[in-house]
């Protein structure tokens, strides 16, 4: 799917759920981040989640549903990529100079699993307590 089509589909809440993987939001989060400063990036994908996610009936629990700290833990990583590995012609070749932001678990080299599944950094953005999210890669 082109970077174009994808960000139609995210905006209009008409991607397919099964499309709606952790790829997507990095791909999502790289092509707000590389049209918009970070502040307003962020703000864009998390009302973008959530819309979706209310769309397709995606519950808002605990263990599910739209996570602050993970949302902006994830920009601010891709934005640190873009600056310090950029620029990069599209989403894809992006995906594919930055593989680490294509595993979830990478949140694990900046934040304790405590800190990260702790009720309150679901709810508003949490610093980390293991690095910086500064050091990407």
């Amino acid at each position: 799917m082109s970077d174009d089509d994808l960000l139609a589909a995210f905006e209009e809440c008409s991607l397919p759920l099964p499309q709606w993987s952790h790829q997507a939001h990095v791909r999502l989060g790289f092509l707000y981040l590389s049209r918009l400063g970070l502040t307003e990036a962020i703000d864009r994908m998390r009302s973008g989640i959530k819309a979706y996610n209310a769309v397709h009936g995606i519950v808002d629990g605990p263990a599910m549903g739209y996570h602050e700290t993970t949302t902006q833990a994830f920009m601010r990583l891709i934005h640190q990529a873009i600056r310090k590995r950029g620029p990069f012609r599209d989403s894809h070749e992006f995906r594919e100079r930055n593989p680490e932001l294509l595993d979830r678990r990478v949140l694990l080299c900046y934040y304790t699993r405590e800190r990260i599944l702790d009720p309150a950094a679901k709810h508003s953005f949490v610093e980390p307590d293991i690095a910086p999210l500064e050091l990407v890669g």
